[in-house]
């Protein structure tokens, strides 16, 4: 899979918020977004995810317009913000409920998907009553947990204890070996030159180089 982003720039209000973005990337690696907060990386996700659409420019993937034509999205999972989770239903109800939208239902593989991101303990509690790392690891289940071909992953650290960030990274690993496209956005450097095979160093909307690992 190629995904391909061609001269894509966004401006809200009159204000340029990505600005001539190109990139190609392949299934089978892991990139990185290196920038300060408000730098764009969360903008450029939501960009590729078609969350908001280009003043200029096109997505393409395999050669396919995803803004121009009619493309099935669901192989993009993405961590950008809170899902929507329901407060007072626990943690396997309300993956339960996510997977349900396409008709699925398979109450053995969303046990082990909770199982993968270290929650099968807490999967009956409330999400309400989740600790930060807690539901940043809901977050990050919802996020792969339909065999996604692109997994986007905005701060998938953030919130995690030494030991939830081992998991995770564990986790994008194994994606890579199954060869998915990985796209993570942080502002921690050394996260992401331990795992990335390329690293975009964004800011004010442009990619302006890539990063030595």
């Amino acid at each position: 899979m190629i995904l391909e982003v061609k001269n894509y720039s966004k401006m809200i209000k009159n204000k340029v918020i990505l600005d001539n973005i190109n990139l190609k990337l392949f299934s089978g690696n892991i990139y990185g977004f290196y920038g300060r907060n408000g730098s764009g990386k969360s903008m450029l996700f939501r960009a590729i995810s078609t969350l908001i659409y280009p003043s200029s420019g096109d997505i393409l993937i395999d050669g396919k317009s995803i803004i121009k034509e009619d493309y099935d999205l669901s192989n993009i999972g993405l961590l950008l913000e809170d899902p929507g989770f329901y407060p007072y239903l626990n943690g396997y109800d309300n993956l339960s409920m996510l997977y349900e939208i396409n008709n699925k239902k398979n109450p053995e593989y969303i046990n082990s998907i909770l199982e993968l991101v270290g929650l099968s303990k807490f999967k009956k509690e409330k999400y309400k009553e989740y600790s930060l790392g807690m539901k940043q690891k809901l977050r990050i289940a919802q996020a792969i947990m339909e065999n996604q071909k692109i997994v986007i992953l905005d701060e998938p650290t953030n919130g995690l204890d030494e030991t939830g960030i081992k998991t995770i990274k564990e986790i994008i690993l194994s994606l890579k070996k199954q060869g998915k496209m990985i796209l993570i956005a942080s502002h921690n450097k050394d996260d992401l030159q331990l795992l990335c095979d390329k690293i975009y160093k964004i800011d004010s909307g442009k990619i302006i180089g890539e990063m030595s690992i």
